[in-house]
């Protein structure tokens, strides 16, 4: 049968492939416009296999919250070009709320919902896309969150019996951007193990000897440190970014007896978009000389 133009277009904006490729596809099963997509996304499948090896490391963090739910969800791609565009933030988008109405529990089980439009768009836009990490929330009490730029997503959970004040709700809001920046490790300072620290202190240890201090005082500075250490990294004990004489303990303290009611932080989680994620640092001068030696 004839294939028309209009067909192969409207294929061609379906899945992004090549003009000859949606021609093909739609005679090999007689213009059928759905089975020609399911034919495309099938000889995807190879070209999505050979991308899986690719480092992903670009893409965006989209956060969300539908009442006492909540969902962070870090989807990458390889370019930053490829991360902006429409369809990538659609996608991603697309997916986290899913996750969020379906109420999946797990990376590998929306992962797994969603093959099918991970390959598709993997084929579409050329460049391996990864579904990497997924933080899912149910509560209570509260849940507050910040999105920075998509770069950085944050969920903060409060247990508390006044989730409707407006001084809570901006409460919740104000925590969700100060772990964003302030990126905190533990909630308190119970919560910090003795292996980190162990590593905090020999990192101490090493500084000071570089700096040249005597080995007498190393110990003795090491363990003022330490003590010190709950305010760097715990969020209770942080200065507040918006008010650094207030510690977030003091500023939830104070919001409670505001509203008169009571208040504490549950949990707090962030994502950072591409962390622990070995960038290729490409080198243009390699890449020349390689192609003009002809390899």
């Amino acid at each position: 049968m004839a294939i028309s133009a209009k067909d192969v277009k409207e294929l061609r904006e379906k899945t992004g492939a090549g003009m000859m490729d949606c021609k093909k596809a739609l005679t090999e099963v007689n213009g059928d416009l759905e089975a020609a997509v399911d034919y495309l996304r099938t000889k995807g499948l190879a070209k999505a296999a050979k991308k899986a090896s690719r480092v992903a490391a670009e893409g965006v963090v989209v956060s969300l919250l539908d009442g006492k739910n909540g969902v962070i969800l870090e989807v990458n791609c390889e370019t930053d070009f490829v991360s902006k565009g429409d369809d990538f933030q659609g996608f991603a988008k697309d997916m986290a709320e899913y996750a969020l109405s379906n109420k999946i529990g797990s990376v590998d089980e929306l992962k797994s919902a969603k093959e099918a439009a991970i390959t598709e768009l993997t084929m579409k836009c050329g460049e391996k896309v990864d579904a990497r990490r997924l933080v899912s929330l149910s509560t209570s009490g509260l849940l507050g969150s910040y999105n920075h730029g998509g770069k950085i997503g944050v969920i903060v959970d409060l247990d508390t019996d006044k989730a409707d004040a407006p001084e809570v709700l901006e409460l919740a809001k104000d925590i969700s951007m100060h772990v964003a920046a302030a990126a905190p490790t533990f909630l308190s300072g119970d919560d910090i193990d003795e292996d980190f620290k162990a590593r905090e202190a020999d990192v101490y240890r090493a500084q000071l000897k570089e700096e040249g201090k005597p080995a007498e005082m190393i110990e003795k500075i090491v363990l003022g440190k330490l003590g010190k250490l709950a305010k760097e990294v715990c969020l209770l004990e942080q200065p507040f970014i918006k008010n650094p004489d207030l510690t977030i303990k003091k500023l939830v303290a104070e919001t409670a007896s505001k509203v008169g009611g009571t208040i504490s932080i549950k949990s707090f989680n962030k994502l950072n978009l591409g962390e622990g994620i070995e960038k290729k640092e490409d080198n243009l001068a390699d890449e020349v000389a390689k192609m003009t030696s002809g390899q």
